[in-house]
């Protein structure tokens, strides 16, 4: 894989631990800037508002600009942003700069999987995003939990201070080892916006977003409540919390491995194992929540079918999408951020049920069921590409135009 890829990673493994950290700050930023937690919680809440809003505008924002320009800026924008939340003591900056990073995020990734796309063969963008994604995943396994010791050894501020700086290498690799383009360029031989964004009524463009969205739901809908599964049910201390999302990270890495080498070739088989696995797994899940070996065991499993499942779809996205070269990868950001959104407020609705701390985990199971009966029809969409499909794509490669 090009060294760019891993380049782009760095800067999507500091965005992801941004995303993810908040979890263990939120008590302390509450109290040091005089608001309630619950008050304190929304700011994962707009962080999530500006991914889901940000992927399509920002991306059609920028759309005349070069690959190049546009993540560079895009990195800037949010180690800026985190700059500004370091310093700040009022809580509605510190609000609005959540939003400003991601925003700047939803952009990044949008043009970073597009970008990931474009530097290898069409045979090759599994692995290539499974390569992009991995920063995400090794952000659960090492960017939160170390976010949340450096927060309770040096402050909240420093966790941020520490994002901001890891944009930085990110930002110069980008300008380094993307390919850049004159903007006069980046105008000729693209479709118009109005054509790009049609492709989204295309039937199985939609059935696959829609297949990403329910599970990346599920997978939200049951990490977002671990913390009370691990301390309550399975009755372990507060230090398994950690383990329990080191293990789903760790796991998740995996998936994202194992099914960038057989998704571009095999992606309804990815699906058709991965699938029924998931469905299985978070109701085992729920069912032996009470036996701590068993529960974290499971994390792990889930944490590779999840990702799996997850990346193969969002690679099947940016295959059906390729007749909107400049949004299609906003079309897989905004998908798999539609399923963060509201895979925890479905969660959220079962903790009120006689189904308790577990609810989530059942309520990740129902998303995955019916994931796996929309994809039954749909079977067509997510069919290998063909070889002649394979030969008739270009390839960006690093120092041409793109």
């Amino acid at each position: 894989m090009p060294l760019p890829l891993y380049l782009l990673a760095l800067a999507v493994f500091a965005m992801g631990t941004s995303e993810f950290m908040l979890a263990g700050l939120v008590p302390d930023i509450a109290s040091d800037l005089d608001v309630t937690v619950g008050a304190a919680g929304t700011l994962t809440s707009a962080f999530a508002t500006g991914m889901v809003v940000g992927a399509p505008l920002v991306a059609g924002f920028a759309r005349g600009w070069s690959r190049r320009s546009s993540l560079v800026v895009f990195v800037l924008v949010f180690a800026a942003a985190h700059v500004v939340a370091a310093v700040t003591t009022s809580f509605p900056v510190l609000l609005a700069t959540r939003v400003v990073a991601a925003l700047a995020n939803a952009g990044f990734l949008a043009v970073a999987l597009t970008a990931a796309a474009a530097l290898v063969p069409r045979d090759q963008k599994g692995r290539a995003l499974a390569v992009l994604l991995s920063g995400t995943t090794l952000a659960t396994i090492a960017g939160v939990p170390g976010g949340s010791v450096l927060g309770t050894v040096l402050g909240w501020r420093a966790t941020f201070w520490a994002v901001a700086l890891l944009c930085l290498p990110a930002a110069l690799g980008v300008l380094k080892g993307i390919p850049g383009r004159p903007g006069a360029e980046a105008a000729s031989g693209r479709p118009a916006l109005r054509a790009e964004l049609a492709q989204l009524v295309r039937p199985r463009l939609a059935v696959v977003m829609l297949l990403g969205a329910l599970v990346n739901a599920a997978t939200f809908a049951s990490f977002t409540f671990l913390a009370p599964v691990v301390t309550g049910t399975a009755g372990l201390d507060e230090l398994w919390v950690s383990v329990a999302l080191v293990l789903f990270g760790v796991g998740s890495f995996l998936g994202v491995t194992v099914a960038g080498r057989s998704s571009d070739r095999h992606p309804g088989a990815v699906v058709a194992v991965g699938g029924p696995l998931l469905l299985v797994g978070w109701c085992a899940s729920a069912l032996l929540a009470d036996a701590p070996v068993a529960l974290l065991a499971l994390l792990l499993v889930q944490g590779a079918s999840s990702f799996a499942v997850g990346s193969t779809l969002i690679s099947r996205v940016l295959h059906l999408a390729s007749g909107a070269p400049t949004m299609g990868g906003s079309y897989a950001t905004a998908a798999l951020n539609v399923g963060a959104a509201v895979g925890p407020v479905v969660a959220a609705a079962t903790l009120g049920t006689a189904a308790g701390d577990v609810g989530p985990m059942w309520s990740s199971a129902v998303l995955v069921a019916v994931a796996l009966l929309v994809a039954l029809p749909a079977r067509a969409a997510l069919r290998a590409v063909t070889g002649p499909e394979l030969r008739g794509q270009r390839v960006d490669r690093p120092g041409e135009v793109s």
